[in-house]
């Protein structure tokens, strides 16, 4: 639901650095290496640490790259089917190591084996949320949902929460509850996604199929 509006604003704002960087001489893909090895250093670096609110400054100052590489593609007029299997794979690996990085602090120092758990389901969740609309589309489905809670909503509410959390060790009381509930908050939204998903796909699926069999649409 963020995609729509959000990548369209920020696309904007980011024209003018994306047309530096191709005067600079980088390429589209160095940006989405670089942006994403800057968000897994981010999140495995200080998340398990406790530092959330500077592993989220990091994690934010990178993320965007997932608009600057496909600006400047459009830009270069190079956009590709490579460009865009890299920057979705990359994408997948960006979104683990956040989560992956939180259920690390509660599986040590943050000492609680229920949101390690619960932070290990956003993270497999979210790999199934996207599994579903690729697979889906591989067997020639449209996966027309728009899901409660996609990638953009997950990054979002994750990172401002973990953000605001982070301030806790800058005197803020009671300000760290926000990051379990945001954790709660995510898994139930992307479990609510995934079934959104299959039941579109199985409907989907059963009208493909009706329609190629005999005496279905394609012979009326």
């Amino acid at each position: 639901m963020l995609n729509k509006y959000a990548r369209a604003f920020f696309t904007r704002v980011l024209t003018p650095f994306a047309a530096l960087l191709i005067r600079l001489g980088v390429s589209p893909d160095a940006v989405t290496l670089i942006g994403t090895g800057g968000v897994v250093a981010g999140a495995l670096v200080f998340y398990p640490q406790g530092e959330f609110f500077w592993g989220t400054v990091v994690i934010t100052l990178f993320v965007f790259s997932d608009l600057v590489d496909g600006n400047m593609a459009r830009q270069l007029g190079r956009s590709s089917r490579w460009g865009a299997f890299l920057d979705s794979t990359l994408d997948r690996v960006a979104d683990s190591a956040i989560f992956g990085g939180l259920a690390l602090w509660y599986a040590g120092r943050g000492d609680d084996t229920l949101l390690c758990a619960v932070a290990i389901f956003c993270l497999a969740s979210g790999q199934v949320v996207s599994y579903t609309k690729a697979r889906g589309e591989s067997i020639g489905l449209p996966v027309n949902v728009n899901g409660l809670v996609e990638r953009a909503e997950r990054l979002v509410i994750s990172l401002v929460a973990c953000g605001f959390s982070g301030l806790h060790k800058f005197g803020v009381p009671h300000i760290d509850i926000l990051l379990p509930i945001a954790l709660w908050i995510v898994a139930v939204g992307s479990l609510i996604t995934l079934i959104q998903r299959v039941v579109t796909v199985r409907r989907e699926a059963a009208e493909a199929d009706a329609a190629v069999a005999p005496g279905g649409g394609e012979g009326a």
